[in-house]
């Protein structure tokens, strides 16, 4: 297989955009992707848009990203629609990769957008309810709660304000990690005042003030063992990546030092485990053979971008992946080892949590940090001497697990 770059990346502030349409959105990551990469839309040989709601929020289905990319100059470019659930972005990152792999292009563009936001709050949370099967959305909820049987809820941690089932499910999620590791709610609260604190030197995150373990603790509660802070807020925006392989990178004319070199790009779909086989984790599984791909261990990872849709999925997917001890995520978290300066620095740019989770733009805002960390260009929350960097992005859900997976893991070229 030829060797993959990423030699263009852009992404809008995440956060709250009534004013901005889709268009806009993509208009302005595509814009900094190419500028990046010293690209016209003219030399991209094609194009993998990814959106998971707009058909829902708008109506508009079909050829979202022709109407989105068709007016920046990508005339005659095919356009690829992609809708994989929170993984949407990292799916069309992923078909990219594919594509200059495989010789069937040189110069590719992968694009996430979401605008998620509306006066409609009812359709704004309703969104999320295709997560899943809806033919069995009963079932699906008693089997996920029920993975924290064994923990109770302590009185008062409930909110009695309207969320998203969502947060029942990765409650059921983090109260078996409890059960399992002795992970205590302090800890689950470490990840989150963590990220919180990231988020303070990136611009681009949809939440910048610093937050202590005591103060997230003392936020108001979703349902235990989650307060508020814990939790990724809805969010609008747009990320974006140009990729080539190496005769794209000849033909456009750049030098290898900036290039960020993709090691491997894997994606899994869940399986039939039952909810005691950790080993046979969707996330786990897509990890090994990432690591397979790329020919390394997690010990030669420098940095990680996770999926922390509430910060409990931090401290699982700590696991999976391989970055502790087993049934150290908790403790390790606590000691500040994915804190900036720490062994393992994760989510610098904030995470879900801070940075935004617009689900259709997710995946390749982990991607644009990780790529400017590899840089060199991430200032006071920059990972000295990165060198490897680890993404994992998953949605859905399906059994007891997520539907979807995608790890990417990316290399600093040497100068």
């Amino acid at each position: 297989m030829d060797d993959v770059f990423i030699v263009g990346v852009g992404m809008t502030p995440f956060g709250r955009h009534l004013d901005q349409s889709v268009k806009q959105l993509t208009a302005s990551a595509v814009g900094e992707a190419l500028a990046d990469a010293s690209c016209r839309a003219d030399a991209v040989d094609v194009a993998f848009f990814g959106n998971s709601v707009q058909g829902f929020m708008q109506g508009q289905l079909f050829i979202r990203g022709q109407i989105a990319l068709l007016p920046l100059g990508f005339d005659g470019t095919p356009i690829h629609n992609v809708e994989n659930a929170c993984a949407t972005a990292s799916t069309a990152f992923h078909q990219a990769v594919s594509q200059l792999r495989a010789g069937m292009a040189c110069v590719a563009l992968a694009v996430g957008v979401e605008k998620m936001f509306t006066p409609d709050k009812a359709k704004m949370f309703s969104v999320f309810d295709s997560g899943w099967d809806l033919e069995t959305v009963d079932e699906n909820l008693r089997r996920l709660v029920a993975l924290g049987d064994g923990v109770e809820a302590p009185p008062g941690s409930t909110s009695e304000r309207p969320y998203s089932l969502f947060m029942d499910v990765y409650a059921g999620l983090g109260r078996q990690l409890m059960r399992r590791h002795g992970v205590t709610q302090r800890q689950i609260a470490a990840v989150s005042a963590k990220n919180h604190t990231h988020a303070v030197h990136n611009s681009r995150a949809q939440y910048r003030t610093a937050m202590t373990i005591d103060e997230v603790l003392a936020s108001a509660p979703i349902t235990y063992p989650f307060t508020l802070p814990m939790c990724a807020p809805i969010s609008d925006g747009a990320a974006a990546a140009v990729l080539c392989n190496s005769e794209g990178l000849a033909r456009l004319g750049l030098a290898r030092e900036r290039a960020v070199r993709v090691r491997a790009s894997v994606m899994r779909s869940a399986s039939s485990r039952s909810s005691e086989a950790l080993d046979l984790h969707v996330t786990r599984l897509a990890a090994l053979r990432a690591y397979e791909e790329a020919g390394i261990g997690p010990e030669a990872v420098d940095v990680a971008e996770v999926h922390d849709a509430t910060a409990v999925g931090e401290l699982i997917q700590m696991e999976n992946l391989g970055l502790c001890s087993p049934g150290d995520c908790g403790p390790a978290s606590e000691r500040g080892e994915t804190t900036l300066g720490g062994r393992l620095p994760i989510n610098p740019s904030g995470g879900l949590e801070s940075k935004g989770h617009p689900i259709g733009a997710t995946g390749l805002g982990q991607i644009f940090e990780l790529v400017s960390q590899l840089r060199g260009e991430c200032g006071p929350r920059q990972v000295e001497g990165a060198r490897i960097a680890l993404q994992e992005n998953g949605g859905g859900l399906w059994g007891v697990e997520e539907a979807i997976a995608h790890i990417g893991i990316f290399e600093r070229m040497e100068t």
